[in-house]
């Protein structure tokens, strides 16, 4: 048994997902009636709506409690571009989700959500959400209100003592050790979820998956070779392919495979330098960019949210849509560095539209079905874009001082 478990735990997480999700698809074909399968993704969607609330709180507060005041002014243009990379990015799936819409399979619970009845009242909304109190935020899963006091509390404890601000950080940390526990049993609660969509509502529900996931990774591909090659070329007035396809290739394969942008910090310094970059810059903008730049996050929490829109059959007018795309990036830039942590962020996209947690969680559970490929694609423009974003920015700031 334990000679199982070893071999088992030396298997990579995509591999056992993949594993999940073909033997839920089986055992929902041969036997369909075996509903305690079932229990398996419902402790897993459980696990994960318990911890997402502190999760996003102590994320986002501990970024901007440990801030530092960057002496170097390219600092600030690549959080400029950091910010506008994952804005263009929402907006590019939510244009997509518009021009392909996909719907996915929910329970039957869906049909008691209330839509919005226009863009008065999503404001209305938001507004009271931001002002909710923070323990009732964190109780009811209220993720505006969450990010919104995490956001305040970040910004006034920055004059706090170090010990303050280490332990904060150690929370966090603590709390995204869970997170990987949690995603570690992954390939169980996908089980369990295909089992109950497939014998619920039939091996044609999965086409729904596939539509979704080619929209999640063409809205990144138009991302990373399109939007991204024209914010470099405004940088810096050449061809930016070379340098787009090189920052794919030397950070964004890897990233791929280790789904994880903290993982791929080393190998995007070692790119920097090869790319002749200020050390005392990318020091800094790396690890930056591993926490606030998150375009295919954006993607992810864009495309995931408008599927359940769909679905539920809410209207959405233009205006309700810019809100989302900036409700997105600023949701994404606290997603967890962890695989698959853009999930957890999809419900606080959700509740803009009146989508109860419930819901959104059935959707969080969708996203790992389709993480297999998803995920690895986020991550891989996440962290290859990092390196792009810091050197546009460099190459820029020379190109600019050779003229003077």
């Amino acid at each position: 048994m334990k000679k199982i478990i070893e071999n088992w735990n030396q298997i990579s997480l995509i591999k056992k997902i993949i594993c999940g999700l073909v033997a839920g698809v089986i055992l929902a074909l041969a036997v369909p009636q075996l509903t305690v399968i079932s229990l398996l993704g419902d402790l897993f969607v459980g696990a994960l709506k318990a911890i997402a609330p502190l999760l996003v709180l102590f994320l986002v507060m501990g970024a901007l409690a440990n801030q530092r005041e960057e002496k170097q002014s390219n600092i600030k243009r690549i959080i400029f571009l950091y910010l506008l990379g994952t804005f263009l990015a929402g907006c590019v799936a939510v244009a997509a989700s518009f021009l392909f819409p996909v719907t996915i399979a929910l329970t039957d619970s869906a049909s008691a959500t209330a839509p919005p009845s226009g863009i008065g009242e999503v404001v209305n909304s938001l507004l009271m959400s931001l002002v909710s109190n923070p323990v009732d935020a964190l109780a009811n899963a209220n993720y505006i209100g969450i990010l919104a006091w995490a956001v305040l509390l970040g910004i006034a404890l920055r004059k706090a003592g170090d010990g303050t601000k280490k332990a904060i950080s150690e929370i966090s940390d603590a709390l995204s050790q869970i997170v990987r526990w949690v995603i570690a049993c992954a390939p169980f609660g996908v089980m369990g979820l295909v089992f109950t969509t497939i014998s619920q509502q039939g091996l044609a529900s999965l086409l729904s998956y596939g539509r979704l996931i080619l929209l999640l990774v063409g809205s990144m591909a138009f991302v990373a070779f399109a939007v991204n090659p024209v914010i470099t070329f405004i940088g810096i007035r050449k061809n930016p392919y070379p340098l787009v396809l090189k920052c794919l290739k030397d950070s964004g394969i890897t990233a791929f495979f280790t789904r994880s942008s903290a993982a791929n910090i080393p190998v995007n310094m070692k790119l920097c330098e090869e790319l002749g970059l200020d050390r005392d810059t990318y020091a800094v903008s790396i690890p930056l960019g591993s926490t606030i730049n998150m375009g295919g996050a954006a993607v992810t929490i864009s495309t995931l949210t408008l599927a359940a829109v769909h679905t539920l059959g809410i209207p959405v007018d233009i205006p309700t849509a810019v809100i989302l795309c900036v409700l997105s990036a600023i949701s994404a830039c606290g997603a967890s560095g962890v695989a698959g942590g853009s999930l957890l962020l999809v419900p606080l996209a959700c509740s803009l539209f009146g989508i109860s947690d419930d819901i959104a969680m059935q959707v969080v559970g969708v996203g790992f079905i389709v993480g297999v490929i998803q995920d690895s694609c986020e991550t891989a423009i996440n962290s290859s874009t990092d390196v792009l974003y810091t050197a546009v920015a460099e190459f820029s700031r020379r190109r600019k001082e050779n003229h003077v």
